[in-house]
């Protein structure tokens, strides 16, 4: 998406094109949303024309080739990026207001804690930076960090923790502020699979318990299956919808659920759509 300048690109400037309305009972909606970047070559369109619908607490997974908008559509939810055209509503309002009434939280691929701070320390940051702002959160730091399996590491050291523990300290500060909507761009995407693998069950455990409307970016088929409800499958040149695939599987999951003929017969389905991407 980015070419080889020094100058950032900068997003095209909104204009107004809407398809039908919002869906009211949605966390998320878009309606024929645009994003195009200029840069001083070239103008790149990362979506095009993308309408999608999140239910409240449901989690879905965005699967894709590379360069198709996964964290684009990411970054235009959490106010990040302002879309091109088109409409976005979050929690019924527009990006910024979620973002301003701190109802959404962000997991990036890299953990980049603060390697002064302890993991505690980490977590509480947000809080602080709000100054008094953020809403209670029905869990405090020290909890988010029990929840996410870090009980009795609260005062260790990012340079202290693997890889895998720095991503759950990430996704407790994601939570501190009471969150209603989770994002996650690959979080996992750097972790070896025996420690990816573990994450998935135990973010699977935190979203119901938690409750939170979630939408997941990642490469991998077979994470996208564990973790979804449905898996919205993005084409590339430009981005869009190619197909939002249901996910039959039982709520309750373990990793074991990947041997079952149904488990097998999604994930082979979602490689065909893929290649077709």
């Amino acid at each position: 998406m980015h070419a080889a300048t020094l100058n950032p690109p900068r997003a095209e400037q909104p204009g107004s094109s809407l398809v039908e309305p919002p869906d009211a009972d949605a966390s998320i909606s878009c309606r024929n949303v645009k994003v195009r970047f200029f840069t001083d070559r070239r103008s790149v369109t990362a979506i095009e024309g993308l309408s999608l619908d999140v239910a409240a607490g449901e989690f879905l997974t965005l699967l894709g080739p590379s360069g198709c908008g996964k964290s684009t559509l990411l970054r235009v939810v959490a106010d990040l990026i302002k879309p091109s055209r088109g409409d976005i509503r979050v929690l019924g309002a527009a990006p910024q207001v979620a973002r301003e009434r701190r109802d959404i939280g962000f997991v990036f691929q890299d953990a980049a804690l603060l390697p002064w701070r302890t993991a505690l320390q980490n977590v509480q940051l947000p809080l602080e930076i709000a100054r008094g702002k953020a809403r209670a959160g029905r869990a405090t730091p020290r909890e988010l960090l029990e929840l996410v399996g870090l009980k009795g590491r609260e005062d260790a050291y990012p340079h202290e923790m693997s890889g895998g523990m720095r991503q759950r300290v990430a996704i407790a500060r994601a939570l501190v502020s009471d969150p209603k909507v989770l994002l996650m761009d690959e979080p996992f995407g750097a972790l070896d699979e025996i420690t990816r693998d573990r994450l998935n069950e135990e973010l699977r455990r935190v979203w119901k318990e938690l409750n939170l409307t979630t939408l997941f970016v990642t490469h991998s088929i077979y994470e996208a299956a564990f973790l979804g409800q449905r898996v919205l499958m993005l084409a590339a040149n430009p981005g869009r919808v190619r197909e939002i695939v249901p996910v039959n599987l039982p709520e309750d999951r373990t990793l074991d659920i990947r041997e079952t003929r149904e488990f097998v017969e999604l994930a082979a389905y979602l490689r065909r759509v893929l290649e077709t991407c």
